[in-house]
């Protein structure tokens, strides 16, 4: 098992948080030193969460997601000494870092692009890019190109261009040196040629190898099957858009099938499930869809959804904000899901998250233990979970009206993971509205 099977994560977008300017202004100022000087770090430690994902850090035009220099950071940001000094006492903490490698398209400012514009055929990294000298575009550059998901800005860079490729494992190599990071997100790695996702994998080992222990390929990914992106040659896991879907939309419509379907597909006791024993990134909200306190219909299944998320294989994640349930509609430029939070917050559903994070991080059935489904109704879902002579029971109740559930647990007893209550199955199991529980059966 690697450090991250057992990972309680955190998601944070930088460039909104700290409220930079949705366009790079080019004046320096160190915003990103705000984790430290406002409480946040404490805060994560407080939540339970080992692991945090920082979104775009280096230089861009705007969003980040824009490159114009993966060697230094965003200067709405700070500095790279002072993304080192936040990486350091996220480490202090016990918290690891996976920094946003975005090595599928770049902005048009990026270096190597202005250089194509000036000597167009005769630029040393015209093959960077996918180019049609024939053609023109928007800009009247004289040339078209591709570009990511239509999008005209985002100039798509050309994998099969060895020295594009050693350039970006250099970038890595860089990053890991100078910043002590754990390991990357892939941005849109469900885009990247397979054989340049192959070499970004070697490129990890050698990382993985001089650390002595995993530095680790988190995969962007959305459909299909993600064992393309998630193997021995790819990534190490995978973000968990399937399941995502199924949380919110088995609330929302009051059929708990639907997220039953999915996991036991990806995660069941079946020989043909798909991922029986890998641990993907589960969330319920990121810096792409609308936040979950917005995205549901009703609030009081926040609690609920929660214990799921994280009672459910894999690996959970947290977006800034949401653990005490912020809002956010998703509209063009999705600034309203990146908000400008100058501190953190601390209520009832943050002290429920955190009890959650602790109960599955001290628990192997939680973190390295099956899945098996016990009962299914429209608004309840019962199912085990078992390692390491552990067998904890999961059961969720997304109603607002109490439910008697009748399941074969057994065992007579248990002590419930999150709350320290007992509980006995004699008779049937007695479950509040909206609630949650993790029974560790006795043994």
């Amino acid at each position: 098992m690697n450090w991250f099977d057992s990972s309680v994560v955190y998601q944070i977008y930088p460039l909104g948080l700290t409220g930079a300017p949705y366009e790079n202004d080019g004046i320096q100022e160190n915003r990103i030193l705000q984790l430290i000087d406002n409480g946040w770090i404490e805060h994560l430690s407080k939540l339970g969460v080992n692991c945090v994902i920082l979104n775009p850090v280096f230089e861009s035009e705007a969003h980040g997601y824009d490159t114009i220099n993966y060697n230094m950071v965003d200067v709405r940001l700070g500095t790279n000494e002072d993304l080192r000094t936040v990486v350091d006492v996220f480490h202090e903490a016990g918290i690891r870092v996976l920094l946003d490698g975005v090595f599928n398209h770049v902005g048009r400012s990026f270096w190597a692009f202005e250089d194509v514009c000036e000597n167009r055929e005769n630029s040393e990294y015209a093959n960077w890019f996918n180019i049609n000298w024939g053609g023109n575009n928007e800009y009247n550059d004289g040339f078209s190109y591709d570009n990511w998901a239509g999008v005209p800005y985002l100039v798509k860079l050309n994998h099969q261009d060895f020295g594009l490729n050693e350039y970006c494992a250099e970038v890595i190599r860089e990053w890991e040196q100078e910043y002590d990071i754990d390991g990357l997100r892939l941005d849109v790695a469900y885009c990247l040629d397979l054989g340049f996702l192959g070499y970004l994998r070697q490129i990890a080992n050698e990382l993985s190898e001089k650390r002595g222990e995993k530095f680790l390929l988190l995969g962007e990914t959305m459909f299909g099957d993600y064992n393309a992106w998630m193997n021995d040659n790819a990534c190490d896991t995978v973000t968990n858009y399937e399941c995502y879907k199924g949380l919110w939309s088995s609330m929302n419509a009051n059929n708990m099938h639907e997220v039953a379907y999915a996991l036991e597909r990806q995660s069941g006791d079946k020989p043909w499930d798909l991922y029986t024993g890998k641990h993907l990134l589960n969330f319920v909200d990121n810096h792409d869809v609308p936040r979950i306190a917005t995205q549901l219909n009703n609030k009081e299944q926040l609690k609920p959804l929660y214990g799921l998320l994280f009672g459910m294989c894999g690996v959970p994640c947290v977006y800034y904000g949401s653990e005490w349930g912020i809002e956010g509609e998703q509209k063009f430029g999705d600034h309203e899901l990146r908000p400008a939070i100058k501190e953190p917050e601390w209520n009832d559903l943050t002290t429920w998250i955190a009890a959650l994070a602790k109960a599955k991080r001290e628990n192997p059935a939680m973190t390295e233990g099956d899945y098996h489904e016990l009962q299914v109704q429209p608004t309840h879902l019962v199912f085990q979970r078992e390692a390491a002579g552990q067998r904890v029971i999961v059961a969720v109740n997304a109603a607002g009206e109490s439910a008697h559930l009748h399941f074969d647990a057994k065992c007579g007893r248990a002590v419930d993971l999150i709350t320290g209550e007992d509980h006995d199955f004699g008779g049937g199991s007695e479950v509040g509205p909206y609630s949650c529980h993790w029974w560790l059966c006795e043994r």
